[in-house]
């Protein structure tokens, strides 16, 4: 049975679609807000993310970038946002298809089926764990060996979820500039060794003999666990 998480606040039109896909064979979790969406889907392993742009607290464009984090889950977006540029702006920020509202369920169904058809192996967990601290990218928590909390920025967090959806393979200098901060900002390195710095400041036991976020000199970065 294939399950299906909606994010979505608007409670009649998420009854109605939850009533409409469970009658036609799938499994739904649901959630109102971004926090709850992330937290379902870290939970819950859903097999396609059904999501609105407009959530109260994290926006949905927030959503999903955080999700792309640690998961290749599929996403379809359901949005009342016509224009182009809103559009464009979720598909670069990795949903796989945009639905606009109102909708036709058969259309609904056939993009489901799509989506699923195309998913790929997932990407990290959820939560990572080593012995001296623990990422959960689901929350954007992060804390030490004793639980302590550690404070990444929105910007570190980034960098460390591009290095560890790869763990163990070289994402080089460009590879990274472009994930984090967009293709006009591939050829700025210091940028990387200023956050790769604050992240080892941060996570590594020993920042100055890294054992995490490895320098690959004149490549790239690494992450092993």
């Amino acid at each position: 049975m294939t399950k299906v998480l909606v994010v979505d606040d608007e409670r009649p039109f998420v009854r109605a679609l939850t009533i409409s896909l469970r009658a036609r064979g799938y499994e739904v979790d649901t959630a109102s807000t971004g926090e709850q969406g992330l937290a379902a889907a870290a939970a819950g392993h859903p097999d396609v993310v059904v999501l609105d742009l407009g959530l109260p607290g994290i926006d949905g464009l927030d959503v999903l970038r955080a999700l792309r984090g640690w998961s290749k889950v599929p996403v379809i977006v359901l949005s009342a946002r016509h224009n182009e540029a809103t559009k464009v702006e979720a598909l670069d920020a990795g949903a796989d298809d945009y639905v606009t509202k109102p909708f036709g369920m058969d259309e609904l169904l056939a993009r489901l089926r799509t989506a699923v058809r195309r998913v790929v192996p997932a990407g990290v967990d959820a939560v990572v764990e080593t012995p001296h601290f623990t990422l959960d990218f689901a929350r954007k928590k992060a804390s030490d060996a004793e639980g302590a909390a550690l404070r990444l920025t929105p910007t570190e967090w980034r960098v460390v979820e591009v290095l560890v959806r790869n763990a163990g393979r070289l994402v080089t200098k460009r590879e990274l500039l472009t994930e984090v901060w967009g293709p006009t900002y591939d050829s700025e390195p210091d940028y990387l060794r200023t956050y790769l710095a604050a992240v080892r400041h941060k996570l590594e036991p020993e920042p100055s003999r890294p054992r995490y976020f490895i320098t690959e000199p004149g490549m790239g970065y690494r992450f092993e666990s």
